[in-house]
């Protein structure tokens, strides 16, 4: 029954998308949309703010629905939005994405329109999309294929080269069609990172002289939460270190960690994770592509990774981080902060160098190296001129 469904699900927005398509294209007209956001994201902001000073006639659409829960009223919303974005596409010469949309991947569109993936993260330190397809953490394969899932793609704006393989095996598509420039949010951390700092130790005054840790760890699906081991760890620490430590939690947007309650404990809610990188001292992950970012900043990382056979079982990995970041890694919360506060004590005192720095620095330069873009601080400009360049071409 469900195949069913969404044959006929295709067949209907198909049948209304070919009405759609007899209206005129607008050769500058970009519409936008994400599942990652109910408003308009830092990447979608920097690259519409460019549009407009390099092309000012350009008309810019923005359709944000993050479909949370499968609740009626928000699939009701949903498919209001959905048919909303179907006029915009038939009507527009370049979409650009952050997230799958089943509509893109689902219609038959004009040849004039082209779609741009920005895919919202940095890299592909986890698999997903086709990597986990019959997975416990991953969708249905058929399911995923007769939603013709991440089709439809004419770019994929990518991270470093490293991650190409990745992307590829993700998107199943070609290399050919990875523009390797990383997201305008690279620019953002660059430009802002001073800034961010002094906004966040002012809202904070009693951060001041204290060392600051961020937790920001991945979504999991099916997989049990044991992140409060690390609170307690940073607890112990502060108990032997005269409360020195600050640990700010940012758990994924589709997964909350309750911080209520917990002495030493913040969730700064006022500022996104991407802006708390710039104040924080260290930066604690496991999974998640803030490590990327992270390394844009030179923040040093460390991997609480406690359920790290789990989730490569159950969602997979693209890279074994124990190899790619040695001395990084830990499954156990107080190991962890015992090395964190080794590194911080000698940081803090002056006595360290690159010969004996009890946090790897030479890791995290390779790191850097490896799996960031080229170019940094220009990617804003990089995927702008890609779709003022996909307008020119369309429109001749």
């Amino acid at each position: 029954m469900k195949k069913l469904a969404i044959y006929l699900l295709r067949f209907g927005l198909n049948f209304i998308y070919f009405f759609f398509k007899l209206l005129p294209v607008k050769q500058n007209k970009v519409l936008f949309l994400s599942r990652q956001s109910n408003e308009l994201t830092l990447d979608f902001r920097r690259v519409q703010k460019e549009l407009k000073l390099q092309q000012p006639y350009v008309e810019i659409v923005t359709l944000c629905n993050r479909l949370e829960g499968e609740s009626s009223g928000g699939l009701v919303h949903f498919a209001v939005t959905t048919l909303k974005s179907m006029y915009h596409m038939a009507t527009s010469s370049v979409c650009v994405l952050d997230a799958y949309w089943p509509a893109v991947s689902i219609l038959k569109h004009k040849e004039s329109l082209t779609v741009i993936q920005m895919w919202h993260a940095l890299g592909k330190i986890k698999q997903s999309g086709y990597q986990t397809l019959g997975r416990e953490s991953g969708r249905s394969a058929d399911i995923a294929r007769l939603m013709k899932m991440h089709e439809n793609y004419d770019y994929i704006i990518a991270g470093g080269k490293a991650w190409n393989p990745y992307y590829c095996a993700s998107f199943n598509t070609t290399e050919d069609k990875l523009v390797n420039c990383g997201l305008p949010r690279i620019d953002h951390l660059l430009e802002t990172a001073e800034s961010n700092r002094e906004a966040v130790l002012k809202a904070y005054p009693e951060f001041a002289g204290k060392t600051i840790v961020l937790y920001a760890p991945t979504f999991r699906r099916n997989i049990e939460l044991h992140w409060e081991q690390l609170v307690d760890a940073v607890a112990d620490a502060n108990r032997r270190e005269k409360d020195q430590y600050v640990l700010v939690v940012k758990g994924h947007p589709n997964q909350k960690l309750e911080t209520e309650g917990k002495p030493g404990v913040y969730d700064c809610p006022e500022f996104k994770a991407v802006d708390l990188l710039a104040a924080c001292d260290y930066l604690i992950t496991d999974y998640s592509a803030i490590a990327i970012e992270g390394a844009i900043l030179s923040r040093p990382t460390w991997y609480f990774v406690y359920d790290y056979e789990e989730y490569r079982e159950k969602n997979g990995m693209n890279i074994d981080l124990f190899e790619v970041m040695p001395g990084c890694v830990f499954r156990d919360g107080k190991q962890l902060m015992e090395r964190l506060v080794s590194a911080d004590r000698a940081a803090r005192t002056d006595e360290v160098s690159m010969e004996n720095n009890p946090y790897p620095r030479r890791t995290l330069n390779a790191y850097r190296k490896n799996y960031l873009p080229e170019n940094l601080g220009t990617s804003t400009k990089q995927v702008t001129e890609l779709i003022l360049k996909q307008m020119m071409q369309k429109g001749k």
